[in-house]
Protein backbone atom coordinates (compact mmCIF):
# COMPACT_ATOMS: atom_id res chain seq x y z
CA UNK A 1 0.00 0.00 0.00
CA UNK A 2 1.58 3.69 -1.20
CA UNK A 3 1.54 6.04 1.63
CA UNK A 4 0.23 9.39 0.91
CA UNK A 5 2.32 12.07 1.33
CA UNK A 6 0.41 15.44 1.68
CA UNK A 7 3.22 18.35 0.51
CA UNK A 8 2.17 21.30 2.40
CA UNK A 9 3.94 24.73 1.42
CA UNK A 10 3.80 27.70 -0.65
CA UNK A 11 3.44 27.47 -4.53
CA UNK A 12 7.11 27.13 -5.92
CA UNK A 13 8.47 24.90 -3.09
CA UNK A 14 5.36 22.18 -2.95
CA UNK A 15 6.23 21.82 -7.30
CA UNK A 16 9.95 20.99 -6.71
CA UNK A 17 9.13 18.62 -3.94
CA UNK A 18 6.42 17.19 -5.85
CA UNK A 19 8.36 16.42 -8.73
CA UNK A 20 10.97 14.75 -6.76
CA UNK A 21 8.55 12.75 -4.47
CA UNK A 22 7.20 11.80 -7.54
CA UNK A 23 10.16 9.80 -8.49
CA UNK A 24 9.36 7.52 -5.45
CA UNK A 25 7.41 4.30 -6.34
CA UNK A 26 6.34 4.33 -2.48
CA UNK A 27 4.32 7.52 -2.43
CA UNK A 28 0.97 8.70 -3.68
CA UNK A 29 1.69 12.08 -3.09
CA UNK A 30 -1.10 14.87 -2.97
CA UNK A 31 0.04 18.81 -3.27
CA UNK A 32 -1.28 21.36 -0.63
CA UNK A 33 0.01 25.03 -1.57
CA UNK A 34 -0.88 28.24 0.34
CA UNK A 35 -0.89 31.45 -0.70
CA UNK A 36 -1.15 33.23 2.51
CA UNK A 37 0.62 31.81 6.00
CA UNK A 38 -2.94 31.82 7.71
CA UNK A 39 -4.33 29.69 5.17
CA UNK A 40 -2.21 26.93 7.07
CA UNK A 41 -4.10 25.74 9.77
CA UNK A 42 -7.33 25.22 7.74
CA UNK A 43 -5.64 23.08 4.72
CA UNK A 44 -4.25 20.65 7.93
CA UNK A 45 -7.67 20.36 9.05
CA UNK A 46 -9.28 20.53 5.17
CA UNK A 47 -6.64 17.27 4.73
CA UNK A 48 -6.45 15.43 7.79
CA UNK A 49 -8.54 12.65 6.48
CA UNK A 50 -6.50 12.40 3.18
CA UNK A 51 -2.84 12.18 4.10
CA UNK A 52 -0.73 9.31 6.05
CA UNK A 53 2.22 11.89 6.07
CA UNK A 54 2.64 15.33 6.34
CA UNK A 55 5.85 16.50 4.34
CA UNK A 56 6.56 20.59 4.77
CA UNK A 57 8.86 22.39 2.97
CA UNK A 58 10.26 24.89 5.07
CA UNK A 59 10.26 25.90 9.07
CA UNK A 60 6.67 27.61 9.23
CA UNK A 61 4.48 25.24 8.45
CA UNK A 62 5.78 23.10 10.91
CA UNK A 63 6.26 26.02 13.55
CA UNK A 64 2.52 26.93 13.18
CA UNK A 65 1.53 22.82 13.56
CA UNK A 66 3.51 22.72 16.79
CA UNK A 67 1.55 25.83 18.23
CA UNK A 68 -1.62 24.62 16.98
CA UNK A 69 -1.36 20.73 18.27
CA UNK A 70 -4.34 19.50 15.82
CA UNK A 71 -2.10 17.34 13.35
CA UNK A 72 -2.14 14.41 14.08
CA UNK A 73 -0.65 12.21 11.14
CA UNK A 74 3.41 12.14 11.03
CA UNK A 75 5.27 15.72 9.89
CA UNK A 76 8.84 16.13 8.34
CA UNK A 77 10.02 19.25 7.53
CA UNK A 78 12.46 20.27 5.14
CA UNK A 79 14.65 22.46 6.95
CA UNK A 80 15.99 25.55 4.87
CA UNK A 81 19.40 25.41 5.73
CA UNK A 82 22.62 23.23 4.60
CA UNK A 83 22.33 23.02 1.20
CA UNK A 84 19.17 24.79 0.47
CA UNK A 85 20.84 28.16 1.85
CA UNK A 86 24.42 26.93 -0.79
CA UNK A 87 22.87 27.52 -3.36
CA UNK A 88 20.87 30.61 -2.42
CA UNK A 89 24.28 32.41 -1.49
CA UNK A 90 26.36 30.97 -4.26
CA UNK A 91 23.73 32.25 -6.73
CA UNK A 92 23.61 35.29 -4.81
CA UNK A 93 27.36 36.02 -4.72
CA UNK A 94 27.51 35.00 -8.77
CA UNK A 95 25.51 37.79 -9.46
CA UNK A 96 26.13 40.96 -6.95
CA UNK A 97 28.80 42.52 -5.41
CA UNK A 98 27.15 42.50 -1.77
CA UNK A 99 28.80 41.70 1.44
CA UNK A 100 26.83 38.91 4.00
CA UNK A 101 26.35 41.72 6.16
CA UNK A 102 24.65 44.07 4.01
CA UNK A 103 21.44 40.84 3.77
CA UNK A 104 18.56 40.27 5.68
CA UNK A 105 17.73 37.02 5.97
CA UNK A 106 14.08 36.06 7.52
CA UNK A 107 12.76 32.56 8.62
CA UNK A 108 15.76 31.04 9.33
CA UNK A 109 17.33 30.46 12.90
CA UNK A 110 20.41 32.39 13.44
CA UNK A 111 22.35 29.47 14.55
CA UNK A 112 21.53 27.72 10.87
CA UNK A 113 22.60 30.57 8.90
CA UNK A 114 26.20 30.68 10.90
CA UNK A 115 26.94 27.60 10.82
CA UNK A 116 26.94 27.95 6.82
CA UNK A 117 29.11 31.22 7.04
CA UNK A 118 31.85 28.90 9.04
CA UNK A 119 31.65 26.34 6.74
CA UNK A 120 32.06 28.76 3.85
CA UNK A 121 34.75 30.17 5.62
CA UNK A 122 33.07 33.56 6.01
CA UNK A 123 34.23 35.29 9.45
CA UNK A 124 31.65 37.44 10.29
CA UNK A 125 28.16 36.79 11.67
CA UNK A 126 25.32 37.28 9.89
CA UNK A 127 23.83 41.01 10.83
CA UNK A 128 20.14 40.87 10.12
CA UNK A 129 18.51 37.70 10.92
CA UNK A 130 14.83 37.17 11.86
CA UNK A 131 13.26 33.92 12.73
CA UNK A 132 10.03 32.93 12.02
CA UNK A 133 7.07 33.66 14.99
CA UNK A 134 3.89 32.97 15.62
CA UNK A 135 1.71 35.65 14.54
CA UNK A 136 4.31 37.06 11.94
CA UNK A 137 2.65 37.61 8.59
CA UNK A 138 3.90 38.38 4.89
CA UNK A 139 3.02 41.82 5.77
CA UNK A 140 5.06 41.80 8.75
CA UNK A 141 8.05 40.24 6.97
CA UNK A 142 8.02 42.30 4.16
CA UNK A 143 8.58 45.66 6.31
CA UNK A 144 11.36 44.15 8.06
CA UNK A 145 13.36 43.64 5.03
CA UNK A 146 12.11 47.08 3.16
CA UNK A 147 12.77 48.82 6.65
CA UNK A 148 16.53 48.22 6.27
CA UNK A 149 17.20 48.78 2.93
CA UNK A 150 15.41 51.65 2.32
CA UNK A 151 17.97 52.91 5.28
CA UNK A 152 20.80 51.43 3.51
CA UNK A 153 21.75 48.66 6.22
CA UNK A 154 20.79 46.65 3.55
CA UNK A 155 21.46 45.89 -0.12
CA UNK A 156 19.26 42.75 -0.25
CA UNK A 157 16.89 39.95 1.29
CA UNK A 158 16.93 36.55 1.31
CA UNK A 159 13.36 35.34 2.31
CA UNK A 160 12.30 31.45 2.57
CA UNK A 161 8.48 32.85 2.04
CA UNK A 162 6.74 33.27 -1.19
CA UNK A 163 4.63 35.70 -0.04
CA UNK A 164 7.26 38.14 1.45
CA UNK A 165 9.28 37.45 -1.86
CA UNK A 166 6.09 39.30 -3.96
CA UNK A 167 5.48 41.81 -1.66
CA UNK A 168 9.22 42.81 -1.69
CA UNK A 169 9.64 42.46 -5.20
CA UNK A 170 6.30 45.38 -5.83
CA UNK A 171 8.31 47.54 -3.58
CA UNK A 172 11.69 47.17 -6.15
CA UNK A 173 13.27 45.50 -3.30
CA UNK A 174 15.98 42.99 -4.46
CA UNK A 175 15.22 39.55 -3.65
CA UNK A 176 16.49 36.23 -3.39
CA UNK A 177 13.68 33.16 -2.43
CA UNK A 178 15.52 29.97 -0.62
CA UNK A 179 14.03 26.73 -2.09
CA UNK A 180 14.52 23.57 -0.85
CA UNK A 181 17.66 21.47 -2.84
CA UNK A 182 17.48 18.08 -4.46
CA UNK A 183 19.81 16.80 -1.58
CA UNK A 184 17.40 17.67 1.30
CA UNK A 185 14.78 16.46 -0.23
CA UNK A 186 15.40 13.14 -1.29
CA UNK A 187 17.20 12.79 2.76
CA UNK A 188 14.06 13.22 4.04
CA UNK A 189 12.20 11.30 1.86
CA UNK A 190 14.30 8.29 2.71
CA UNK A 191 13.43 9.20 6.28
CA UNK A 192 9.98 8.84 5.64
CA UNK A 193 9.67 5.20 4.06
CA UNK A 194 12.15 4.14 7.22
CA UNK A 195 9.51 6.20 9.76
CA UNK A 196 6.43 4.41 7.64
CA UNK A 197 9.01 0.72 8.21
CA UNK A 198 8.61 1.94 11.89
CA UNK A 199 4.78 2.34 11.48
CA UNK A 200 3.70 -1.04 10.39
CA UNK A 201 5.29 -2.39 13.50
CA UNK A 202 3.56 -0.18 15.71
CA UNK A 203 -0.05 -0.89 14.07
CA UNK A 204 0.47 -4.39 15.13
CA UNK A 205 0.31 -2.97 19.39
CA UNK A 206 -2.45 -4.27 21.15
CA UNK A 207 -5.14 -1.71 20.91
CA UNK A 208 -8.56 -2.41 24.02
CA UNK A 209 -11.31 -0.22 23.78
CA UNK A 210 -13.21 -0.28 26.75
CA UNK A 211 -17.14 1.02 26.52
CA UNK A 212 -19.10 1.61 29.68
CA UNK A 213 -23.09 1.30 29.10
CA UNK A 214 -26.20 2.76 31.04
CA UNK A 215 -29.04 0.79 29.40
CA UNK A 216 -31.37 1.67 32.79
CA UNK A 217 -30.91 5.45 33.26
CA UNK A 218 -31.56 6.70 29.94
CA UNK A 219 -35.03 4.57 29.79
CA UNK A 220 -38.23 6.91 30.87
CA UNK A 221 -40.74 4.74 31.33
CA UNK A 222 -40.94 1.73 33.31
CA UNK A 223 -38.77 -1.70 31.62
CA UNK A 224 -39.52 -5.39 32.85
CA UNK A 225 -36.23 -7.11 33.91
CA UNK A 226 -36.71 -8.80 30.24
CA UNK A 227 -36.77 -5.65 28.69
CA UNK A 228 -33.35 -3.91 29.95
CA UNK A 229 -31.82 -7.79 29.30
CA UNK A 230 -33.12 -7.78 25.07
CA UNK A 231 -31.78 -4.05 25.24
CA UNK A 232 -28.32 -5.21 26.72
CA UNK A 233 -28.62 -7.97 24.53
CA UNK A 234 -29.18 -5.24 21.43
CA UNK A 235 -26.28 -3.33 22.17
CA UNK A 236 -24.47 -6.56 22.92
CA UNK A 237 -24.65 -7.31 18.95
CA UNK A 238 -23.89 -3.94 17.69
CA UNK A 239 -20.90 -3.80 20.17
CA UNK A 240 -19.67 -7.39 18.30
CA UNK A 241 -20.32 -6.11 14.46
CA UNK A 242 -18.08 -3.42 15.53
CA UNK A 243 -15.35 -5.44 16.98
CA UNK A 244 -15.47 -7.40 13.72
CA UNK A 245 -15.14 -4.56 11.79
CA UNK A 246 -11.70 -3.75 13.63
CA UNK A 247 -10.69 -7.39 13.78
CA UNK A 248 -10.90 -7.52 17.31
CA UNK A 249 -12.92 -10.04 19.70
CA UNK A 250 -15.42 -8.56 22.11
CA UNK A 251 -15.23 -9.71 25.95
CA UNK A 252 -17.54 -8.59 28.99
CA UNK A 253 -15.51 -6.75 31.40
CA UNK A 254 -17.95 -6.18 34.23
CA UNK A 255 -21.81 -5.41 34.46
CA UNK A 256 -22.25 -2.68 31.95
CA UNK A 257 -18.47 -2.59 30.91
CA UNK A 258 -17.09 -4.55 27.40
CA UNK A 259 -13.73 -4.52 26.47
CA UNK A 260 -12.64 -4.98 22.42
CA UNK A 261 -9.28 -6.21 21.89
CA UNK A 262 -7.67 -5.38 18.65
CA UNK A 263 -4.71 -3.61 17.21
CA UNK A 264 -3.63 -0.07 17.05
CA UNK A 265 -3.67 -0.03 13.30
CA UNK A 266 -7.38 -1.14 12.85
CA UNK A 267 -8.49 1.15 15.73
CA UNK A 268 -6.31 3.97 13.97
CA UNK A 269 -8.19 3.50 10.21
CA UNK A 270 -11.59 3.54 12.20
CA UNK A 271 -11.44 6.31 14.15
CA UNK A 272 -9.34 8.05 11.15
CA UNK A 273 -5.59 8.77 12.82
CA UNK A 274 -7.85 8.85 15.82
CA UNK A 275 -9.28 12.08 15.09
CA UNK A 276 -12.90 10.91 15.07
CA UNK A 277 -15.61 8.76 16.13
CA UNK A 278 -16.21 5.21 13.99
CA UNK A 279 -18.98 6.19 11.43
CA UNK A 280 -20.78 3.36 11.85
CA UNK A 281 -24.95 3.27 11.65
CA UNK A 282 -23.93 0.41 14.79
CA UNK A 283 -22.98 3.05 16.72
CA UNK A 284 -25.66 5.33 15.67
CA UNK A 285 -28.03 3.21 17.04
CA UNK A 286 -26.75 2.99 20.46
CA UNK A 287 -24.69 6.08 20.94
CA UNK A 288 -27.02 7.55 23.72
CA UNK A 289 -26.58 4.12 26.02
CA UNK A 290 -22.73 4.60 25.75
CA UNK A 291 -21.17 6.47 28.60
CA UNK A 292 -17.85 6.84 27.36
CA UNK A 293 -15.29 4.76 25.93
CA UNK A 294 -11.58 4.60 26.92
CA UNK A 295 -9.20 3.06 24.00
CA UNK A 296 -4.92 1.85 25.79
CA UNK A 297 -2.37 0.79 23.44
CA UNK A 298 0.38 -1.36 24.91
CA UNK A 299 3.15 -3.74 24.03
CA UNK A 300 0.95 -6.64 25.94
CA UNK A 301 -2.61 -7.43 26.75
CA UNK A 302 -2.64 -6.10 29.83
CA UNK A 303 -0.43 -2.76 29.47
CA UNK A 304 -3.10 -1.86 26.95
CA UNK A 305 -5.97 -2.81 29.01
CA UNK A 306 -4.76 -1.10 32.17
CA UNK A 307 -3.97 2.19 29.85
CA UNK A 308 -7.71 1.26 28.34
CA UNK A 309 -9.10 1.71 32.02
CA UNK A 310 -7.37 4.61 32.60
CA UNK A 311 -8.68 6.24 29.45
CA UNK A 312 -11.93 5.54 30.58
CA UNK A 313 -11.60 7.38 33.36
CA UNK A 314 -10.55 10.31 31.79
CA UNK A 315 -13.47 10.10 29.23
CA UNK A 316 -16.12 9.75 32.08
CA UNK A 317 -14.53 12.90 33.54
CA UNK A 318 -15.67 14.72 30.47
CA UNK A 319 -19.35 15.12 28.49
CA UNK A 320 -21.01 11.61 28.61
CA UNK A 321 -20.21 10.11 25.09
CA UNK A 322 -16.56 11.18 25.13
CA UNK A 323 -13.85 8.67 24.02
CA UNK A 324 -9.88 9.31 24.71
CA UNK A 325 -6.76 7.49 23.75
CA UNK A 326 -4.17 6.53 26.12
CA UNK A 327 -1.20 5.40 24.53
CA UNK A 328 2.06 3.56 25.38
CA UNK A 329 4.73 6.55 25.42
CA UNK A 330 1.78 7.85 28.42
CA UNK A 331 0.27 10.45 25.67
CA UNK A 332 -3.25 11.26 26.28
CA UNK A 333 -5.49 12.44 23.52
CA UNK A 334 -8.85 13.24 22.88
CA UNK A 335 -11.89 13.66 23.04
CA UNK A 336 -12.34 11.94 19.74
CA UNK A 337 -14.67 13.61 17.26
CA UNK A 338 -14.43 16.49 19.45
CA UNK A 339 -14.65 20.08 18.08
CA UNK A 340 -11.54 20.15 19.99
CA UNK A 341 -9.11 17.32 20.75
CA UNK A 342 -6.23 17.91 22.19
CA UNK A 343 -2.97 15.59 23.09
CA UNK A 344 -0.34 15.46 26.28
CA UNK A 345 1.56 13.60 28.55
CA UNK A 346 -0.27 11.68 31.46
CA UNK A 347 2.50 13.50 33.80
CA UNK A 348 1.55 16.59 32.25
CA UNK A 349 -1.69 17.35 34.12
CA UNK A 350 -0.19 19.75 35.97
CA UNK A 351 0.28 21.91 32.73
CA UNK A 352 -3.35 21.82 31.94
CA UNK A 353 -3.67 23.97 34.95
CA UNK A 354 -1.12 26.11 34.37
CA UNK A 355 -2.12 26.90 31.10
CA UNK A 356 -5.66 27.65 32.65
CA UNK A 357 -4.19 30.05 34.51
CA UNK A 358 -1.93 32.03 32.20
CA UNK A 359 -1.62 32.92 29.01
CA UNK A 360 0.88 30.50 28.04
CA UNK A 361 -0.70 27.54 25.34
CA UNK A 362 -0.41 23.72 26.37
CA UNK A 363 1.66 23.30 23.48
CA UNK A 364 4.38 25.94 24.66
CA UNK A 365 4.21 24.24 28.58
CA UNK A 366 5.09 21.31 27.24
CA UNK A 367 8.39 22.56 25.11
CA UNK A 368 9.18 24.71 28.94
CA UNK A 369 9.32 21.53 30.85
CA UNK A 370 11.42 19.60 28.04
CA UNK A 371 13.62 22.43 28.07
CA UNK A 372 13.83 23.30 31.90
CA UNK A 373 14.91 19.84 32.45
CA UNK A 374 18.39 20.24 30.52
CA UNK A 375 18.56 23.00 32.44
CA UNK A 376 17.57 22.61 35.94
CA UNK A 377 21.34 23.21 37.63
CA UNK A 378 22.38 26.58 35.75
CA UNK A 379 18.42 27.87 35.02
CA UNK A 380 17.68 29.60 31.53
CA UNK A 381 18.15 32.99 30.51
CA UNK A 382 15.26 34.90 27.93
CA UNK A 383 18.05 34.43 25.11
CA UNK A 384 18.93 31.14 25.64
CA UNK A 385 15.10 30.06 25.63
CA UNK A 386 14.60 32.13 22.48
CA UNK A 387 16.54 29.77 20.97
CA UNK A 388 15.28 26.56 21.84
CA UNK A 389 11.56 27.70 21.16
CA UNK A 390 12.65 29.36 18.13
CA UNK A 391 11.27 32.56 19.03
CA UNK A 392 12.07 36.21 19.11
CA UNK A 393 13.90 37.01 22.74
CA UNK A 394 11.33 39.39 23.09
CA UNK A 395 8.73 36.65 22.88
CA UNK A 396 10.65 34.62 25.48
CA UNK A 397 10.81 37.70 27.89
CA UNK A 398 6.95 38.12 27.54
CA UNK A 399 6.44 33.71 28.55
CA UNK A 400 9.01 34.57 31.17
CA UNK A 401 7.21 37.25 32.56
CA UNK A 402 3.67 35.29 32.35
CA UNK A 403 5.25 32.52 34.13
CA UNK A 404 6.97 34.71 37.31
CA UNK A 405 3.61 36.78 37.42
CA UNK A 406 1.67 33.83 38.20
CA UNK A 407 4.49 32.86 40.87
CA UNK A 408 5.68 29.89 38.16
CA UNK A 409 9.36 31.17 37.50
CA UNK A 410 11.30 33.02 39.69
CA UNK A 411 15.39 34.48 39.02
CA UNK A 412 17.66 32.65 40.21
CA UNK A 413 20.72 34.85 39.72
CA UNK A 414 22.36 37.69 36.38
CA UNK A 415 25.20 37.20 34.41
CA UNK A 416 27.01 39.83 32.46
CA UNK A 417 27.24 39.23 28.48
CA UNK A 418 29.86 41.52 27.85
CA UNK A 419 31.34 44.95 29.78
CA UNK A 420 28.72 47.24 28.88
CA UNK A 421 25.51 45.27 28.20
CA UNK A 422 22.94 44.83 30.37
CA UNK A 423 22.99 42.25 32.80
CA UNK A 424 20.48 38.96 31.67
CA UNK A 425 18.34 37.83 34.15
CA UNK A 426 18.59 33.61 34.93
CA UNK A 427 15.10 32.05 36.00
CA UNK A 428 14.15 29.09 37.46
CA UNK A 429 10.91 27.23 36.51
CA UNK A 430 7.97 25.92 39.16
CA UNK A 431 6.02 24.01 36.97
CA UNK A 432 6.34 20.76 39.15
CA UNK A 433 3.84 20.76 41.65
CA UNK A 434 6.16 19.73 44.48
CA UNK A 435 8.32 22.70 43.52
CA UNK A 436 5.92 25.71 44.81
Amino acid sequence: MKIRLGILGSEDSVQIVRSIADEYPDFSCQSIPFREISEIVPLFQAHRHDVDMWLLPGRIAGVIAREWGGVRQPIFQILYKGSSLYKTLCEIFYTRPVQLTEISFDSILFEDLKQVFVEMGIPEEPAYVRPFEIGMTEEVGAAYHYDLWRSGKTKLAVTCTLGVKRRLEALGVPVYRVLPARSAVESVLNLILRTAEMQQARDAQIAVQMFEVDTFSRSREFQSADDLFAMEMNITQKLIAYAKSVQGALKTASAGRFAVFTTRGMVREATADFSALPAMEAFRQIDSYIVACGTGIGHSAYEAEFNAARALLMAKERDRGSWMVFFDDKTILGPLGGREQIAYEYASERLREISRRTSVSLATLGRLASIWEKNRQSGISAQELALQLHVLPRSARRILGELERTGLAEVVGEESPGPRGRPRKRYKFLLDAEQE
